[in-house]
């Protein structure tokens, strides 16, 4: 038993190793978010090759929660004022995810040839976990369902992070620029409410529930002006590289010759999906008072955790941007059942 747990550490600590290498090449050509994208790109690529990126639990957890404080912390009292429209928002995007569903479902269903059930999962904007439980019961080809939901976040993270980098006209190296020295009891306060938040968001299965409720408790504390720090980036960045290496790893199990062969499909499905949510955006963006950077990131399909990440990276309203992966998340969340039982339902009456 100690040696398969000494097996497993050296995997892990190989795997950081990765992680670390691709976040120090991609800060050397100084990309955008080099300590998330560099990772994710370096351990994607282990893990289509066979190296087992899984990372424990607890790590993730932690990763997870450290940037939901540092998302929280970029919150400001200018948010309150904005919040009114937040429901007119809410309601373009979800026309826009239903959009990317029917659109995705049509070519891969009908130019593509395949079954019902296979397009209709492949095509829901996230909440990759309540589609696959769903979809286990169902005439749906699993892999090709995975590759294509797992291809087209790598590549949606991919092209947002340039994206922004571009529109906002920076690198997105903010977090330095926030408050990152104070008091014992400021920190001591920020971290036992974001603790709490955090424990509560996920004891009541909050999307995301450990990040999502430390970025609550935070935003609470910044946005009322009772907490003016942030977390320092020795500790932030190392977030980021955990960060990265939960996406990356996504690829690990997935056979090299079924992602090749299905890659064509994938880029096809993103396209699809980022030309729906550009058209919500752009709806958005011209009937209400909404910067067009944030509107990107909210609307983006797919992701919750990595665009909460890159809104505060970016300075464009990480509880704005937080909020919609949630209402989008819930929404799939609560149709997947449904569909799962009318494919099941159909299913047996052919039998």
């Amino acid at each position: 038993m100690r040696t398969l747990d000494f097996r497993r550490i050296r995997v892990v600590a190989l795997t950081l190793g990765v992680a670390g290498g691709g976040g120090a090449f991609a800060a050397f050509l100084d990309l955008p978010v080099a300590w998330l994208l560099g990772p994710m790109v370096a351990v994607a690529l282990a893990s289509a090759f066979g190296l087992d990126t899984t990372l424990p639990t607890s790590l993730r957890r932690l990763a997870f929660f450290v940037l939901g404080v540092q998302a929280g912390s970029g919150v400001t009292p200018d948010v309150i004022g904005q919040l009114a429209i937040w429901p007119f928002s809410f309601a373009i995007q979800l026309v826009g995810v239903v959009a990317i569903t029917m659109g995705t479902y049509l070519y891969l269903h009908r130019l593509l040839g395949w079954n019902h059930e296979t397009s209709l999962f492949a095509s829901l904007p996230g909440a990759l976990a309540f589609v696959v439980v769903a979809a286990e019961d169902t005439d749906t080809d699993m892999q090709s369902m995975i590759i294509v939901q797992t291809a087209r976040l790598l590549l949606l993270i991919g092209a947002l992070t340039p994206f922004l980098a571009w529109i906002e006209g920076g690198d997105g190296a903010i977090a330095v620029a926030r408050g990152e020295t104070g008091s014992a009891f400021e920190y001591g306060l920020l971290l036992a409410v974001c603790l709490g938040a955090a424990l509560l968001g996920r004891a009541i299965g909050l999307p995301g529930g450990m990040m999502l409720g430390a970025l609550f408790g935070s935003a609470v504390l910044h946005g009322t002006e009772l907490s003016s720090v942030s977390v320092p980036s020795v500790i932030a960045v190392p977030s980021l590289v955990l960060l990265g290496t939960v996406i990356g790893s996504r690829l690990y199990g997935i056979e090299p010759r079924a992602l090749l062969k299905l890659l064509p499909v994938s880029v096809v499905c993103f396209a699809i999906g980022i030309g729906m949510s550009a058209l919500a955006g752009l709806v958005a963006v011209l009937t209400l008072p909404l910067e067009a950077g944030k509107v990107a990131l909210a609307y983006a399909p797919g992701a919750l955790e990595a665009l909460t990440v890159l809104a505060f990276q970016f300075d464009v309203d990480p509880a704005y941007v937080a909020s919609h992966h949630v209402i989008r998340f819930l929404f799939i969340a609560l149709t997947v059942p449904f569909l799962a039982r009318r494919f099941t339902r159909r299913e047996k009456e052919v039998d």
